[in-house]
């Protein structure tokens, strides 16, 4: 189960996955009435965002207990019925730990504001004024990354919601509490973890201002991380289980450290930087079109490092806090399945373990709310206020959260062109695209070309195929802004990686010889390659082995 570069992860977001008892949220027991068509992509492994008791102003990134389950999602006997019948259809649960901070509501947190010191010591709370944070420090949500307590005459850290406050990791007793969390559910039969923001994790002793930024740079992969991490993993035995840290605004030299497996930490990373070639001056917030270049030169540099310097990479483009990728930089109207097959090719035929996010693998698009009160995002009305007050008109702010808004991801799975999706018998807790009629998994599972079986091949050819799980990478046709290729090698076999990122077609710079090549998967169904071949057609994508 643990050959993490064979396999391929599936992440589900339960809130808007599959509703069971009809109350227009999706459930634990939605999942498990899934498992069939998940384990029909041919994925290894399931990871879920978090559904312990939450009051979910972060959508279950604020927890309030490790070890309860929030009744909205079901029961702890829901989730152990869907350990074991993931694991008798050959698929590993990965959680999600969020170990960077907890809710306030917190039995830990709720004794601290009592006064409780031990308790007190589990976050980090600085003396100060009211009116006088001790760092200028940005919350990644907008506004202070303090919040002051005036029964406490303190502040404590909240690098995220107000409602979100900061462990104090530098206490040996909440990392004890931390690693009981991880033994209690690999008790339970999970196969592997998710570690959200786990680089934030070691603040620095001393806190000061930050002259330049948001204070991101004291805090990022900081100064004791990698020691927590070989903690956490030895005291834990997790060493062998499949883990994946979340990175936010990481370091490829940290990345390296991160998931080389002889520093004995995770297996691999998510970083997010080519999700950014998107953000004018980098700033998720104001709007520009994809650097297409800067995207090819990122993927080249993180790809062959890693190699280098045996990393791991956790590869994709979606996730529950990511816009739809098909609207992002494919073509959702004209080119839509062929650019989402494009898209998917990119991803799956790289080096590292590929995650598909709930409905890609249908080419869902971003929803298209119209007005502010379709959002649910604590981050997306945050910004929608903090727009307007710097200048943005309605129009212009709802533009934005259409395109870097995190609801893009989290409107429901299309199972199939019904009322709701076939996703709940209930109006949902958050809106429907009307594309739904089209994009679906009832309807795609039917159809040969469609998008879903295209990358039911994709999983298939990496199971197949060692050289796509463990071929070395070279770039191709570099100085080709919108030319994404690369060649995988293994023991004199070759795969040759061929993507088009434009609604045009494109002249390769080289003539590519198809002569002993076999064409393993095209997303314009080409057949047998003869001769030699040097047009890509509007987002064509091509994978030729030799």
């Amino acid at each position: 189960m643990n050959n993490f570069k064979q396999s391929t992860i599936y992440q589900i977001y339960p809130k808007s996955f599959c509703d069971s008892n009809g109350d227009g949220i999706g459930d634990i027991q939605g999942i498990i009435s899934k498992l069939d068509y998940i384990k029909s992509l041919g994925v290894d492994y399931i990871w879920s965002t978090p559904f312990f008791v939450s009051p979910l102003n972060d959508n279950g990134y604020d927890v309030e207990d490790y070890q309860k389950i929030n009744p909205l999602f079901g029961t702890m006997e829901d989730v152990e019925e869907l350990i074991a019948r993931a694991e008798e259809r050959g698929m590993g649960l990965m959680f999600d730990m969020v170990f960077n901070h907890t809710s306030t509501r917190h039995e830990w947190f709720q004794k601290a504001l009592s006064g409780d010191k031990k308790y007190m010591d589990y976050y980090i709370f600085k003396d100060g004024e009211p009116d006088m944070p001790p760092t200028n420090w940005q919350s990644k949500f907008g506004g202070s990354a303090w919040e002051y307590v005036p029964s406490l005459k303190k502040w404590y850290l909240h690098l995220f919601d107000v409602t979100q406050a900061d462990l104090n990791w530098n206490n040996p007793d909440v990392r004890e509490e931390l690693k009981e969390v991880i033994r209690f559910w690999k008790e339970k039969g999970v196969k592997g973890f998710r570690f959200d923001v786990v680089n934030l994790i070691s603040k620095p002793k001393i806190f000061e201002n930050d002259t330049i930024g948001d204070g991101r740079r004291f805090y990022s992969d900081g100064p004791h991380v990698h020691e927590f991490l070989k903690e956490l993993v030895a005291d834990t035995g997790i060493e062998d289980m499949i883990t994946v840290g979340e990175m936010s605004s990481t370091s490829l030299e940290h990345c390296v450290k991160y998931s080389n497996p002889d520093e004995k930490e995770l297996s691999m990373c998510f970083n997010f930087h080519h999700l950014k070639v998107d953000y004018k001056d980098g700033n998720k917030w104001e709007l520009m079109d994809p650097d297409y270049q800067r995207l090819k030169e990122l993927f080249e540099t993180w790809q062959t490092e890693m190699e280098k310097e045996n990393g791991w990479n956790a590869v994709f483009w979606c996730n529950h806090d990511q816009p739809r990728i098909v609207s992002r930089l494919g073509n959702e109207k004209k080119y839509w399945k062929e650019s989402a097959k494009m898209l998917a090719t990119c991803i799956h035929m790289l080096r590292g373990t590929p995650y598909i996010y709930q409905g890609e693998e249908l080419g869902m698009t971003n929803p298209g709310y119209k007005e502010i009160c379709e959002y649910r995002d604590v981050e997306s009305i945050n910004y929608y206020h903090i727009l307007l007050e710097s200048g943005k008109t309605k129009e212009e702010a709802l533009e934005i959260l259409g395109q870097r808004s995190r609801d893009n991801g989290r409107s429901p799975m299309q199972w199939n062109s019904g009322k709701y999706a076939g996703f709940s018998e209930k109006e949902p807790w958050i809106g429907i695209p009307v594309n739904h009629k089209y994009i679906n998994v009832e309807d795609e599972d039917k159809d040969e070309d469609s998008i879903l079986n295209y990358y039911r091949k994709l999983v298939d050819l990496r199971k197949q195929y060692k050289v796509i799980q463990d071929g070395s990478i070279e770039f191709l046709f570099q100085e080709q802004t919108e030319v994404f290729a690369y060649k995988r090698s293994l023991d004199g076999q070759e795969v040759i990686v061929l993507n088009n990122f434009s609604a045009r077609e494109i002249l390769l710079a080289e003539v590519i010889s198809c002569t002993g090549y076999e064409c393993l998967i095209s997303n314009y169904n080409r057949g047998k390659l003869e001769g030699d071949w040097k047009v890509l057609r509007p987002y064509e994508s091509i994978v030729l082995l030799k």
